[in-house]
């Protein structure tokens, strides 16, 4: 049975660009077009497969991990491999193929390094949340118990959370991007651990940097506004 038209419609309009921009990059591309997401699948494997050898776990902890109660030094330093490290009590499939589609997507939306700048602008708010909210304590609204100091945070969940908002606000696709929003609402209000509360503070981060972007673009807008005597019409300029 067919949806309804109005519901393919409303389809189109909410998938249409985002579908048809990764169509178009994969069908003249095809795995060229998203080399960056390829290496973040394989090392990710890579490193889950090595996190669980006796002669692997040490090492991909002491390069990969981070903990609130580690020093900023050591923090910032694991971070950018942290991001590729999959969290051991969850399937690795699941790391694999939120980056293989989210990353990927984002790649071939928003180019490679402005997908790896939003990706750890989201993993670095978790991770500054983490160490507040450790610090306010379990008493006040967003403080966290002593105990969440001691969780190795990695994983790429963070960054793809941030991601999918982004593109959806960058394509426009509003409901999609409150879906997502929403699914993270959720997830903390059944489970209440760190990983959904870095999931929102993420999304917040996100939802900041979009404001930015769209003030700027109205300000650019509004300067490439033609004089009189200039042909009118012309599209903006899209960064």
């Amino acid at each position: 049975m067919r949806p309804p038209r109005a519901l393919r419609g409303a389809a189109r309009r909410e998938w249409g660009p985002l579908a048809g921009t990764v169509r178009a990059e994969l069908v003249e591309k095809r795995l060229r077009a998203v080399p960056m997401t390829l290496a973040a699948v394989c090392l990710t494997a890579l490193l889950h497969v090595a996190q669980n050898q006796p002669w692997g776990l040490g090492p991909v902890r002491t390069l990969g991990a981070v903990r609130a109660e580690d020093p900023w030094w050591a923090a910032l330093a694991r971070t950018p491999l942290s991001l590729f490290v999959p969290a051991p009590d969850l399937p690795v499939w699941g790391a694999l193929a939120q980056i293989l589609v989210v990353f990927g997507t984002a790649e071939i939306c928003l180019g490679r390094w402005r997908t790896l700048m939003i990706a750890y602008l989201a993993t670095l708010a978790g991770t500054l949340y983490a160490r507040t909210g450790v610090a306010l304590g379990p008493g006040t609204p967003f403080g966290l118990p002593d105990a969440d100091a001691r969780i190795a945070d990695t994983g790429p969940s963070a960054a793809v959370v941030g991601l999918a908002v982004y593109v959806c606000y960058v394509h426009r696709a509003r409901f999609t991007g409150a879906l997502v929003i929403t699914a993270m609402a959720v997830e903390v209000a059944v489970k209440d651990n760190l990983a959904g509360k870095e999931h929102l503070v993420a999304i917040a981060a996100v939802l900041a940097l979009c404001a930015c972007t769209g003030r700027r673009d109205r300000r650019r807008a509004q300067g490439a506004r033609p004089d009189s005597g200039t042909r009118s019409g012309a599209p903006p300029i899209r960064s």
